[in-house]
């Protein structure tokens, strides 16, 4: 269109200095992937080149690294009123008004093209650094959603250019090594899908935790992403297994279901945006997207991540409206992909764990322990020392220089792809999300140990008890002389197991899959209506999500069958079928 203004099907990869990752990579994927069936909402973005002409224009520069040269990011406070100052200068200064027009137009054509009506947008940011465009700076600025009208488009677009300024922000870049002044900001203006009265989430081409590359994990909640993305909710996961989704057939290994407690969808109401509401009790014991649009999603992220030929991490979004899923964002997968594979480590407890204050969805494979701090505001960030277990209702970005001082992360809420999650990948510490009530449980002061080496489930005891931590390099090991096959009992740690040199699966046990996946006794769920009030109660928080309670049993069993079988195919695996012992099934 012009040096302030470009298309998104105008952009490519190639313009990623023009546009930042974000937005270069939203016109990839519109350009080259719309003929594969990948479905991305168009829009416009603002450039680098207007960002600096805004700067510029309004003689902000000198005032901004003046103030950011003598700025200690350690001091929080002092990065608190520093932040906020520059914020002001930049939102109170206009922009120049060829942008402001440009801004204007593009808005109104955008408008034109879908209807004619005012159109809701999503305004999100872009940066890009000078000289380094392989730079990443995701989740540092700001995204706004459901902006109408061109006024707010182009005030919103002045907040993006503001969050560039963001207290995270600036810590970032000086912890990286960046230098302020080689940092850019596009906006991109986005169509926004109708997902607030749909479903949206967050997938990966891989499994986040044990790094295995034959799934798909996608995680799902109802309303608008922000939630999902920034942890505010414990979404659906489902596992799907590439192989099987290449070869036309139902690849869902597994499923778990979100408690999914909150939503947010858009506002009617005047100058609110969107709003955050109660998820309506009916749809929370339910799944919040089939397992066709699963499938659909997956078949997309395989066509993203072939395209850009790594492990990628995708946002989602799905049309309540006309039923459509759509990819909004795409980026590639930092952690797991780039760790090394031939070192194995493995954490263990040695004591038998005690009282188990909490529990919730495990991120990663490792055991923490410390003393317990439970911050509620970002205010009482600083009473967190090296060491400590970090507790919390969940976290965003500006929780990131306080959580690279825990031994362990701990929130309330929030699933494996949220923020909290990601970062503590990043930075190799166990954490455990969504676990509820851990703010509520834990004491601040507590000695506490976090364990994530039992599988899918992590759980927080009372008390700092001994654990045991070996490092296995695999490139060193000898070639066995024989076929080694192994046991497996839980399915949640097979993707893990069968990462191991091994020739298959030499004993799965039945009971263990029915113990550790199932949790019910055969008989409860076949004879079900001559369960007492109390246990059906029981049964039916269990089975949300399944049906009926025959077809729990059955989906279940398949699916732990399943997960073992993918973990190490094309290696067989030998199932034995449960010989339960009467002490075993009364556990159940």
């Amino acid at each position: 269109m012009n040096e302030n203004i470009l298309w998104l099907h105008e952009l490519r990869l190639g313009d990623l200095a023009r546009v930042g990752g974000k937005n270069s990579s939203l016109g990839e994927m519109i350009g080259n992937l719309a003929g594969l069936g990948v479905s991305v909402p168009g829009g416009y973005a603002t450039t680098a080149e207007a960002f600096k002409d805004f700067i510029a224009h309004n003689d902000l520069s000198k005032r901004i690294f003046d103030k950011l040269a003598t700025l200690d990011v350690e001091d929080v406070n002092a990065l608190t009123v520093a932040g906020k100052e520059i914020r002001t200068w930049v939102i109170d200064a206009p922009l120049q008004p060829q942008l402001d027009q440009d801004i204007r137009s593009a808005y109104k054509q955008l408008c034109d093209e879908n209807g004619g009506g005012e159109v809701a947008v999503a305004v999100r940011s872009s940066a890009t650094a000078e000289d380094l465009p392989d730079a990443s700076f995701a989740g540092q600025q700001e995204t706004f959603l459901n902006v109408t009208g061109a006024d707010d488009v182009v005030h919103k677009v002045k907040e993006v250019f503001a969050s560039l300024y963001n207290d995270r922000a600036i810590a970032y870049r000086v912890h990286h090594g960046f230098k302020h002044e080689d940092v850019f900001l596009s906006a991109g203006v986005q169509l926004m899908v109708r997902s607030g009265v749909g479903s949206s989430g967050v997938l990966f081409t891989l499994d986040t935790e044990s790094g295995f590359r034959d799934v798909v994990f996608v995680t799902s909640s109802f309303g608008l992403g922000e939630m999902v993305v920034q942890g505010a909710v414990n979404p659906d996961e489902y596992y799907v297994y590439k192989p099987t989704l290449q070869a036309g057939k139902p690849a869902i290994l597994r499923r778990s279901l979100g408690s999914k407690a909150i939503r947010m969808v858009y506002s009617d109401v005047p100058g609110e945006r969107v709003r955050i509401e109660d998820t309506p009790v009916e749809l929370r014991s339910t799944f919040s997207i089939s397992d066709e649009d699963v499938q659909e999603l997956s078949k997309q992220a395989l066509v993203i991540e072939k395209h850009y030929g790594r492990p990628m991490d995708i946002e989602w979004a799905k049309d309540g409206v006309s039923g459509k899923l759509f990819i909004v964002q795409a980026r590639p997968e930092t952690v797991k992909s780039r760790s090394h594979a031939t070192q194995i480590e493995r954490f263990a407890l040695t004591e038998k764990g005690g009282n188990v204050l909490a529990e919730g969805r495990a991120v990663g494979a490792k055991i923490g322990s410390g003393t317990a701090r439970v911050v509620k505001t970002l205010e009482d960030m600083n009473r967190v020392q090296p060491g400590d277990v970090l507790i919390a209702d969940m976290t965003d970005p500006d929780w990131e220089p306080v959580m690279k001082r825990a031994s362990a992360i701990v929130t309330n809420r929030g699933g494996r792809t949220c923020h909290a999650a990601i970062i503590a990948r990043e930075l190799g510490v166990p954490a455990v999300v969504g676990s509820g009530n851990a703010t509520k449980v834990i004491e601040d002061g507590q000695q506490v140990t976090v364990s994530c080496a039992e599988g899918d489930t992590g759980f927080i005891y009372e008390g700092k008890l001994d654990f045991e931590r070996t490092t296995t390099d695999l490139g060193n090991m000898p070639p066995a002389p024989l076929k080694i096959m192994m046991n497996v009992a839980n399915p949640e740690r097979a993707f893990d197991f069968g990462q191991l040199p091994n020739a298959g699966i030499g004993l799965a046990r039945l009971e263990m899959i029915i113990a550790s996946h199932i949790g019910i006794h055969p008989n409860a769920l076949l004879e079900y209506d001559r369960q007492d009030a109390a246990t059906k109660k029981k049964i039916d928080e269990k089975i949300a999500g399944y049906g009926d309670p025959v077809s729990f049993y059955v989906d279940r069993l398949a699916e732990g069958i399943a997960t073992l079988t993918a973990s190490v195919a094309p290696n067989p695996v030998i199932v034995r079928l449960s010989d339960f012992k009467s002490n075993e099934y009364a556990n159940l």
